[in-house]
């Protein structure tokens, strides 16, 4: 009952023509731009169309906004990720490709430089952790996702059996959030793509690396 009431609220509270898709994007548009402590409840209703308590009916908080807005953001440019690693038939094409799709996307000028998730809202005011917290863990989930992916590398032989699978996410991961920060700070589709370079030639190295030298057995003496 009290959620029905809320619903009603909100729908009562929506302008005539109000279309919460539209609104989604232009609210994405200024919070990926503006940060979520950036983006002023101003600038989200001018962007938006719509008067400040209309916003507030139609998705409750600002915060709120905020983690529909990361949804959408999900749904449309963050899905690349997860189609490179469901579609790619290994693991070395999976990470590749979302390399170099982050490398496009992330210096694409038709909208904000950057990846929208991870590198957002690293630090905040006390009473934003909870958002901090939320975009924390969207991020954790995008390593996990990443980690199984190269568990199944290691399962199928593709990379050898005593990779760290954990380590080797994370320095994807740290690969992506640097490439966002890059491309905000202006660096171009071809600089970033030149990073992705290195970080498969990293991957090779890996592969390659079926023992350490010190276990790697000589040749068979000469008899």
């Amino acid at each position: 009952m009290k959620n029905d009431s809320l619903t009603e609220r909100r729908a009562r509270g929506r302008p005539r023509g109000f279309d919460s898709t539209k609104a989604l994007d232009q609210a994405l548009e200024v919070f990926w731009r503006l940060g979520y402590e950036g983006a002023s409840i101003a600038d989200l209703t001018e962007a938006m169309g719509i008067a400040a308590p209309s916003l507030y009916a139609a998705f409750g908080s600002k915060a709120e906004l905020y983690r529909q807005v990361l949804e959408r953001y999900r749904a449309s440019q963050g899905a690349s990720t997860p189609r490179a690693l469901t579609e790619e038939p290994t693991a070395r094409a999976a990470m590749e490709r979302i390399l170099r799709e982050a490398a496009r996307g992330f210096s694409n000028r038709e909208h904000p430089r950057g990846c929208m998730i991870s590198t957002a809202v690293l630090t905040c005011a006390e009473e934003n952790q909870p958002v901090a917290e939320h975009v924390a863990t969207l991020r954790a989930g995008a390593l996990a996702a990443l980690r199984t992916r190269l568990e199944q590398g290691i399962a199928e032989g593709e990379l050898p059996a005593g990779t760290d699978p954990a380590a080797l996410a994370r320095y994807f991961g740290a690969i992506i959030q640097g490439m966002s920060v890059q491309a905000q700070d202006g660096a171009s589709e071809a600089e970033l793509l030149a990073i992705v370079e290195i970080a498969m030639r990293a991957w090779d190295k890996v592969a390659r690396k079926s023992s350490s030298p010190r276990t790697r057995k000589g040749p068979a003496p000469h008899v």
